[in-house]
């Protein structure tokens, strides 16, 4: 009992501080130093609609000082955007050398585009061209996106785009002399700016400066002048010229000069957001007839699909940095890998991404995996390592290991923390690429650097989420030897090594239970009979001939049978929606369900024990036992209340099949399986009653109320939901508390789908 009280006072958590720094990828990092040549890697970032919209789409080049891991020429990414998706490809097209000149001005060129797409207000503006001038040598985020002109097999920088941002010294008149008269794009025009040329207003981003909005013009509109007629809302005509003297104030000099067509300026949004609601002030789709004087040229020549494209980038250079830091991450664990194994940059971004991301990836599917391999793999070391130790100390010895505040603790101390994406993404915070910030550094590893870019809050349960996440990636991606190999970096000393089984030995089994008939049930014949007397004991059962009692096996069989039963779930359903494993494997992996299958397969008859009370109860959940259970091993559709002893003989079977065995988890598996039949599918989930009415409550705004109490033996929970002014109150009662809310629960669904939901 004194190792006992030991672990059960370690259980007790330390304080945990949720205050967490908040890591940046180096390979996008660098100095803004005066380079007279430097040299980038240049990745081709392509945008195809499925959806057709009045602007193109062009490709942009990322242009990036280090090469990038070849996951991310793998990856296909989709934008959620108003009108349908944008899928999103990237490759490796070559290299490119700029001088101090030509980085200097991309820099200045996409400081601006992305400042104007953020803000769309020219004050920021100016502010950031100043102060982009005064740091010199400071670190950056030295990374450029580039404009493309040309066929995608013949596409190169578009650096009169570039040159947009330098407007006017980029245009003179000598240059657009073959633009003016009848042979050309037409006459100059008169804008704030002064004279310009029409073919640079017609592709530019112009400000009118009478109401501070940003427009991309893209043309001009032949036989629209300020003398043409506008229909209002209410139906009225009035010419344009007529339109702003009475809504601005403002007379119109050059009322022959034809109006150009323009657009808002494109918002930035957060595209990765999982089924975003647009927002009904936005109006991309309208049009506006500008007059050229009212013109304040900003940037020209810039086309309109370019400010459309690079509206998306930041969405996606946030998806490539969470990446860069997933393959960070994933590099650590796989120094100290045995094998030479390929674990997906994706599947790494997938365990250290969050619900609360709201993006269409997340963790819960690798979580539930990783929950089970570590929970087998601990539970199969405690078992061969303190083989003379009872199931209770077992338990505890399995919670002080993988609870979450153990988790919690070695993924701080592994620095995981730094890398976990806990909020969805905010382009109002997203720092433009060039921009001086202050950003310290600190080691990762002996050899690692990673850069800190402010902190923010992580709650502890979070940390241990992803724990179990990344032992899933690792063990979905590589298998279970790279799984065990990131559970030892965590700081978990767990193996597979077979140690023989040595206890006291059942003399004469087979005059305690009906061996052939058992075996023809399990579809198994063991070596060591005595396995299978010992796991169909119960406590009761005390005789000298029979050395112990079934729970040490039915430890180690709830977690072979847990995992087993996971594993088969997460591969049988290829490219799940994360959630839907954690449902499959609620409904598949729960006592009711094996106590069910257990009395299917008459099981209960071959129970060893000597308690009347438990013979009362066998008996009970017999009488109850009706057709809906004899065709299915889903206990929630059952209204019966089981024995827990049903159920354990279940798991204590498949430990003790997984010992005689040596291990084999397949056998085991092959065993059980037609025990379980018919196994939970994507067709047949139900949730969990008390799941289910939790989330229509938050879904519809119901008032939920639970009471429990404790009669003469008995469980008793009164479940209350007021919908609409209507109370649906249910009471039941049964022998433990968790059927009695299970009952409760779903009578007061039951009620609602007849009255609210009819």
């Amino acid at each position: 009992m004194v190792e006992e009280e030991r672990d059960a006072k370690e259980l007790a958590s330390e304080p945990y501080i949720d205050e967490h720094a908040k890591y940046f990828p180096p390979e996008l990092i660098g100095s803004c130093g005066k380079e007279s040549t430097a040299h980038y890697h240049c990745y081709l970032i392509e945008l195809k609609a499925n959806f057709q919209y009045d602007v193109q789409l062009q490709e942009v080049v990322l242009a990036v000082r280090e090469r990038l891991d070849d996951d991310f020429e793998k990856v296909n990414l989709d934008l959620d955007v108003d009108r349908g998706k944008i899928i999103v490809g990237i490759k490796h097209i070559g290299y490119i050398s700029l001088d101090s000149e030509q980085m200097t001005l991309c820099r200045r060129f996409q400081i601006t585009l992305f400042r104007l797409l953020l803000d769309h207000k020219l004050d920021k503006l100016y502010e950031e061209d100043n102060q982009y001038s005064e740091k010199i040598d400071s670190s950056i985020f030295n990374y450029l996106l580039l404009p493309t002109i040309g066929s995608p097999q013949n596409i190169s920088i578009d650096w009169k785009c570039i040159t947009s941002v330098t407007y006017p010294e980029n245009s003179s008149k000598d240059e657009h002399n073959n633009c003016s008269g009848n042979g050309g794009n037409g006459p100059r025009m008169h804008t704030k700016n002064g004279s310009a040329c029409r073919c640079m207003l017609e592709n530019s981003l112009v400000c009118t400066p009478h109401n501070g909005v940003v427009y991309c013009v893209n043309g001009s509109l032949d036989g629209f002048n300020g003398n043409t007629y506008l229909e209002l809302k209410d139906g009225e005509s009035i010419t344009y010229k007529n339109y702003y003297k009475r809504t601005h104030g403002i007379d119109l000099q050059f009322e022959r000069q034809t109006l150009l067509n323009a657009k808002r300026i494109f918002t930035v949004h957060n595209f990765l957001q999982r089924c975003r609601i647009s927002s009904a002030k936005e109006s991309r789709n309208t049009t506006y007839e500008l007059p050229p004087e009212l013109c304040l040229i900003i940037m020209s020549p810039i086309s309109i699909s370019t400010f459309y494209s690079f509206s998306f980038l930041p969405s996606i250079m946030h998806r490539i940095e969470s990446m860069l830091l997933a393959s960070s991450l994933k590099s650590m664990p796989l120094d100290h890998c045995p094998q030479n194994v390929v674990i997906p940059t994706l599947t790494v971004l997938e365990a250290i991404t969050t619900k609360k991301c709201q993006e269409n990836i997340h963790l819960e599917s690798l979580e539930t995996l990783g929950d089970s391999f570590l929970k087998y793999a601990v539970s199969q070391q405690l078992f061969k390592t303190h083989q003379n130790r009872h199931e209770g100390l077992l338990s505890l010895k399995r919670e002080k290991l993988i609870r979450n505040a153990t988790l919690c603790k070695l993924g701080c101390d592994r620095k995981i923390t730094g890398f976990i994406r806990n909020e969805p993404f905010d382009p109002k915070t997203w720092m433009i690429p060039g921009t001086n910030h202050t950003l310290e550094n600190e080691l990762f590893s002996s050899t690692k650097k990673i850069y800190v870019n402010g902190s923010r809050k992580i709650k502890g349960k979070t940390v241990a989420d992803v724990a179990e996440a990344l032992i899933g990636a690792f063990l979905s991606a590589g298998g279970e030897i790279p799984a065990l190999s990131f559970v030892a970096w965590l700081g978990i000393d767990v193996d597979f090594v077979s140690v023989p089984y040595t206890r006291g030995v059942c003399v004469k089994p087979e005059l305690h239970v009906n061996i052939g008939h058992l075996e023809s049930i399990l579809n198994y014949s063991f070596k060591d009979v005595s396995l299978l007397v010992e796991a169909l004991t119960h406590g009761s059962y005390m005789r000298p001939e029979i050395p112990g009692c079934y729970q040490r096996l039915e430890f180690l069989g709830d977690a072979v049978l847990d995992y087993i039963i996971t594993v088969h779930l997460y591969h049988e359903n290829p490219g799940l929606s994360p959630g839907l494993l954690t449902d499959l494997r609620s409904a598949s992996v729960n006592n009711d369900c094996y106590a069910n299958s257990a009395v299917k397969a008459g099981l209960h008859k071959h129970i060893l024990h000597l308690s009347p009370e438990l013979h009362r109860h066998i008996n009970t959940a017999l009488s109850n036992f009706d057709e809906i259970n004899s065709k299915s091993t889903f206990g929630w559709e059952s209204e019966t209340t089981y024995p827990k002893v049903l159920g354990d003989v279940i798991e204590s079977l498949a430990g003790a099949i997984f010992v005689d065995s040596g291990h084999n988890k397949e056998i085991v598996f092959q065993s059980l399986r037609p025990l379980l039949e018919p196994l939970v599918t994507l067709e047949t989930v139900r949730l969990h009653p008390a799941r289910e009415l939790n989330e229509l409550c938050q879904r519809e705004h119901f008032n939920f109320k639970k009471l429990v109490s404790q009669l003469n033996g008995l469980a008793y929970v009164t479940v209350e939901v007021e919908a609409h002014g209507v109370l649906h109150k249910e009471m039941r009662s049964a022998a433990n508390k968790d059927t009695a809310k299970r009952l409760a629960c779903k009578a007061v669904l039951k009620s609602l789908k007849e009255g609210v939901f009819a």
